[in-house]
């Protein structure tokens, strides 16, 4: 789960009675918000129906591993107690709570591992913090930035709230190598087991970030993930209802999961501190299918690159298992060429057996494999077909003829 939330969320999208066509968190950015005006709207702030421990039970109810949280967004506004700088919502805001230290807590009690995204480069309340007012970034003193706020902050994030999954850093933008480096060897110095985006710039992370929402064409055979939104923002604007469907959303999922991909999925909570009902209907009924079908989502590994798009859905893959992802049903479907032998196959959710028929055609020199579903579709989402083969390694006929 990443969550968006900040002094953006206050504002919903809108600034007198200008409606931002962009994403949310960035509107002080896109409507030119002054940085003394952006200041007021912490005097707004005050979120009093946060609650950690539900925020928590979501995301494990979507069936969700760990949590990254904005604890600093472009807008240079700490969502945690900072002591280097005042602007943080203990001491700006009439809230005067550390919601970070509560969800540390709940995390903790849930066994859900925490994260943090800090913007070490953006920080358009910082004179030195690129993006800020009309001062071109070349000519600021950036490293007078990195030691007097970014690090103090990202000391404060690794050393006060326990064990830190990873640092979610963002738009390095014209970020040194030098810079990149040494600000993720200064995580490491103080969590060593702390995971380090790919976005803290110059290739230096522990792992590579796709841009939002994109998905790569192909296996990126290396740990990835992909960033995306529930509707078209990440901070949370009052009109922004265009929210993926759970159906959309399993898709998207199924397909990063067979490249290999890991999906970390947004929500944006209101000012009250309060997760959308809508969104987090969509995640409970994915966490549901999770619940029937997970076995085919966790702990697999990227599908051996298959030469033709499949008509009715896709596959993931752990060894001696294929799992088929039917998203649009049809009373037989085919898989042209697979070679393994199969032992059985079933109905993931049910255990229920599926008739299937397997045929080697000697003149194309291919098997075909087909699944006599019938005319109902097994789960609405997404049914899934378990596959069991023998060997560990998937194997493919020569498709030449195709």
């Amino acid at each position: 789960m990443f969550i968006h939330w900040g002094l953006y969320a206050q504002l919903a999208g809108e600034w007198k009675g200008i409606r931002t066509p962009h994403i949310g968190e960035w509107i002080m950015k896109h409507l030119g918000i002054p940085v003394d005006e952006y200041e007021q709207v912490a005097r707004q702030f005050n979120p009093i129906d946060f609650d950690a421990y539900q925020w928590v039970r979501l995301a494990k109810e979507a069936g969700m591993k760990y949590i990254v949280i904005t604890a600093k967004h472009h807008d240079g506004f700490a969502m945690f107690h900072s002591t280097c700088s005042p602007y943080n919502i203990v001491d700006a805001t009439p809230f005067k709570r550390d919601p970070i230290a509560e969800l540390a807590q709940a995390c903790q009690d849930a066994g859900i591992k925490l994260c943090f995204y800090y913007s070490q480069a953006q920080d358009w309340h910082d004179p030195n913090g690129y993006g800020y007012g009309p001062i071109p970034d070349e000519n600021k003193d950036f490293s007078k930035y990195l030691e007097e706020k970014c690090k103090p902050q990202l000391r404060e994030l690794l050393t006060q709230y326990g064990d830190v999954g990873l640092i979610w850093f963002d738009t390095p933008l014209i970020m040194s190598e030098q810079h990149s480096r040494e600000l993720a060897q200064y995580v490491k110095s103080i969590q060593p087991n702390c995971l380090v985006s790919g976005r803290i710039g110059n290739q230096i992370g522990d792992y590579m970030s796709t841009g939002d929402n994109m998905i790569p064409a192909l296996p990126y055979y290396g740990d990835w993930e992909v960033p995306a939104t529930l509707n078209d923002t990440w901070g949370y604007k009052s009109f922004d209802t265009n929210w993926k469907s759970p159906k959309d959303i399993l898709q998207l999922l199924v397909k990063i999961n067979s490249r290999g991909g890991n999906y970390l999925l947004n929500v944006g909570p209101d000012a009250r501190g309060i997760i959308p009902e809508a969104s987090a209907q969509i995640l409970r009924e994915v966490g549901q299918w999770l619940a029937r079908n997970g076995a085919s989502i966790y702990g697999t590994q990227p599908v051996p690159v298959f030469p033709y798009e499949l008509p009715w859905g896709t596959f993931t893959y752990k060894p001696g298992k294929l799992y088929l992802h039917v998203f649009d049903w049809q009373k037989d479907i085919h898989i042209h060429g697979l070679a393994n032998d199969m032992t059985k196959a079933y109905w993931l959710s049910t255990g229920a057996a599926v008739p299937v028929e397997r045929r080697y055609i000697p003149s194309l020199k291919q098997h075909r494999t087909t699944f006599h579903l019938g005319s109902t579709p097994q789960d609405s989402l997404d049914s899934v077909i378990c596959l069991e083969l023998y060997g560990d390694r998937l194997m493919f006929d020569s498709l030449d003829t195709l």
